[in-house]
């Protein structure tokens, strides 16, 4: 007796676990679907490039992360939750539960994930795969472990002992390198849309890498521009862009000159510390610029570090990155040449010049005894035509 009823419990058990199965595995197919599922299998298989693109399962990514632990998030931002995990082959990923896609740009965020799944490039963040049977699509990068750019920059005064004059060249020219290859060496250009000293990440050997796409727009090859809605961040956001709607690559010129002025003033991009004409970084950087005041705003172990010729040409262009109209800044290609010619610059070191007593005065009373008495005034004279 006891044991029958054991077995009829036990069937229905079973019964009920299995129909709860099959409930979840049409849930799991039919977001795998609407997510556009078939369509990226569609593709690999077309392109013969499985080894590509990996489609993980829910139970893959689940169990690297410890079931998506609070412990293992390494990072939270506009576009979602980043989670570190670790894949059966031992292999330390970044998981981020992101992007919201509704079935009308199922097509378009699958063409965007192909795409950035053959970006390879060794300042660029590899996109490993993703996972598309839960509601919102997970994507699973190659992990990085040492931290931002930004908490370089900020992480105390006068940035980590390794971010040199030298390194941070070296820093900007491998950014702006990856960005030039985005925009103008992969199958169809991607315009970055939110390039910020948050998304460059560091590896253990201090190379730089672009990450977090989630913002990303593919550009047509027959198209200048797409109009899209306004994203991106406080700060850095193209002020055409924001007024126009119309995305260029010359969007993601402009963040990277924010970038560029902030590696080399140490300053936030936005700061309610400083007074009102130097709250934004960017026109801070351009009035001190054409004002001749310069050497007011640069940190100080740059003025020691850095020579005349290359801190000169570093503020022009980034000056010219700032510029309110895209057509008068330079491409990304431009940027990269520039500042590999700076960075090969064997001009004369800086040497100490007299100051006189008023600039000394004013320099220690602000912390920056350093500073040297050298007018910088920009030197840019033939701006191209729009």
């Amino acid at each position: 007796m006891v044991f029958g009823l054991l077995a009829v419990l036990s069937g229905i058990l079973g019964i009920f676990y299995c129909t709860r199965r099959r409930k979840v595995m049409k849930l799991r197919e039919k977001f795998f679907e609407k997510n556009g599922g078939l369509l990226l299998k569609e593709k690999i298989k077309s392109q013969g490039s499985h080894d590509a693109m990996t489609l993980f399962s829910i139970a893959q990514l689940r169990k690297a992360s410890n079931d998506y632990s609070q412990e293992n998030i390494i990072g939270r931002g506009a576009f979602g939750v980043v989670y570190k995990g670790v894949l059966y082959d031992k292999r330390v990923v970044a998981i981020k539960k992101s992007i919201i896609v509704d079935e009308s740009q199922a097509e378009q965020f699958i063409n965007e994930v192909f795409i950035l799944t053959q970006v390879i490039h060794r300042n660029v963040v590899k996109l490993l795969g993703c996972c598309l049977e839960e509601e919102i699509p997970v994507l699973v990068y190659e992990f990085i472990s040492n931290n931002t750019l930004f908490h370089h920059i900020h992480s105390r005064l006068g940035g980590m002992s390794w971010l040199s004059w030298e390194n941070r060249l070296r820093v900007a020219v491998e950014a702006a390198g990856a960005l030039a290859y985005l925009h103008s060496e992969t199958i169809m250009p991607i315009i970055h849309r939110d390039v910020k000293s948050t998304n460059i990440l560091l590896d253990d050997n201090y190379t730089i890498k672009i990450s977090d796409f989630g913002a990303s727009r593919l550009i047509p090859l027959d198209h200048e521009h797409v109009t899209t809605l306004v994203k991106g961040t406080l700060g850095y956001l193209d002020p055409e862009y924001f007024n126009t709607s119309q995305l260029t690559e010359k969007s993601d010129v402009y963040s990277f000159g924010v970038v560029l002025a902030e590696l080399i003033t140490g300053k936030k991009v936005i700061s309610a510390d400083r007074s009102n004409d130097e709250k934004n970084l960017a026109t801070y950087f351009v009035n001190s610029v054409t004002e001749s005041r310069l050497h007011g705003i640069i940190e100080p172990r740059i003025l020691d570090e850095g020579t005349l010729e290359q801190i000169q040409g570093v503020a022009d262009l980034v000056k010219r990155c700032l510029n309110l109209q895209g057509c008068d800044r330079p491409t990304m290609k431009e940027v990269v040449l520039e500042l590999g010619n700076l960075r090969k610059s064997t001009a004369h070191p800086w040497v100490q010049q007299q100051k006189c007593e008023e600039t000394r005065s004013v320099a220690l009373e602000a912390g920056q005894s350093d500073l040297y008495e050298v007018s910088l005034v920009s030197s840019v004279s033939n701006e191209r035509e729009c």
